[in-house]
C-alpha cells in the first residue's frame, strides 16, 4: 500500500527543474549572442576587403 501523507521529493524535484532549466536557457543565450557577434564581425571584414578592392 502507497504511504500516506504528501509527496517524497516534488519540492527539491520542482526546484531542481527550475535551476536546471533557468542554466539551459541562459547557455542558449550566450550561444546565440556568440553567434550574433560572429555573424556582425565577419560582415564588417567582407564589407572592408570589398571597400579595399573598390
Amino acid at each position: 500500500m502507497p504511504k500516506k501523507g504528501k509527496a517524497k521529493n516534488t519540492v527539491n524535484k520542482a526546484k531542481h527543474t527550475k535551476l536546471m532549466n533557468r542554466k539551459i536557457n541562459k547557455v542558449k543565450l550566450e550561444k546565440q549572442l556568440n553567434k550574433e557577434r560572429l555573424k556582425a564581425l565577419i560582415k564588417k571584414v567582407n564589407e572592408s576587403k570589398s571597400e579595399e578592392k573598390q
